[in-house]
């Protein structure tokens, strides 16, 4: 609607985990260099957490964007919401394991280790990503996870787990503590800083097609205080300023109109 009006060729502000959006802040950075490190050096599991809209789905797409398809097979639940079994029948679906709505649990248990050999016979590592884990709420599913752990050659892992979540995943986890030994990383994404609010504001712009400042003054400022650093937040206000911004006319978007927008969220 408003992206002629500001020389963009799609909008820049959208809540979608578009990989080419992605913008890689210090601890986004190391969040990714962290976990792809536990991928490739087969560390077995690790754990992800951020308040909500602080990117972890963001990291997950970046995952499949980092690792070569031909050398790593992902498989990613972002509904983990499911019983013990249902959740071990999604993790075969998502790894294009066929199988029928009645196999039994040790069918799919022989299922999956059949899938990890046969991933490692062919050069390839198994990656199973669980977003929004701490909507499980069967802690027997997490069982179900940590058993799929158990499946090596070697002292190798077959498998590499990776769970991602908000803060209350953590209080899940320490229930658990024979899962919480198999971790090798946990991991706290926290929310931008100031500065690279207006990093991530420019670099979003620029994908989207345009080079100009059009946030000027405090405005990025306001974003990040209004916003708290959340890149779902600021998305959502940045979205909002354009709008206004183009219904008034102005070619620039000020600490008024940021202070305007954000609060036409509350």
């Amino acid at each position: 609607m408003y992206e002629a009006h500001w020389g963009l060729k799609e909008k820049p502000f959208e809540n979608t985990p578009d990989p080419r959006f992605i913008y890689l802040s210090h601890e986004h950075l190391e969040a990714a260099t962290r976990l792809t490190y536990v991928i490739k050096e087969r560390k077995g599991a690790a754990l992800l957490t951020g308040e909500y809209g602080c990117g972890k789905t963001i990291m997950s797409r970046l995952i499949f964007e980092i690792l070569p398809q031909d050398k790593y097979e992902i498989a990613l639940v972002t509904n983990p919401m499911l019983n013990p079994l249902e959740l071990l029948r999604e993790i075969c679906l998502q790894l294009g394991i066929k199988i029928s709505k009645k196999m039994p649990k040790t069918k799919l248990l022989k299922e999956l280790n059949q899938r990890f050999y046969e991933n490692m016979n062919k050069g390839k590592d198994t990656v199973l990503i669980i977003d929004e884990a701490q909507a499980i709420r069967d802690l027997m599913a997490f069982e179900e996870l940590r058993l799929l752990l158990n499946f090596q050659l070697n002292n190798r892992f077959l498998l590499t787990l990776l769970l991602m979540g908000q803060p209350e995943l953590r209080e899940k986890i320490d229930e658990l503590k024979q899962l919480k030994q198999r971790l090798t990383l946990s991991y706290h994404l926290n929310p931008l800083n100031k500065e690279d609010t207006e990093k991530y504001i420019a670099h979003r712009l620029g994908i989207a097609g345009t080079k100009e400042k059009i946030f000027v003054g405090r405005a990025c400022s306001t974003i990040w205080e209004d916003a708290g650093g959340v890149p779902r937040m600021i998305n959502s206000i940045c979205d909002m300023c354009l709008l206004v911004g183009y219904t008034k006319g102005l070619k620039e978007i000020n600490a008024d109109i940021a202070k305007r927008s954000a609060h036409g969220l509350d």
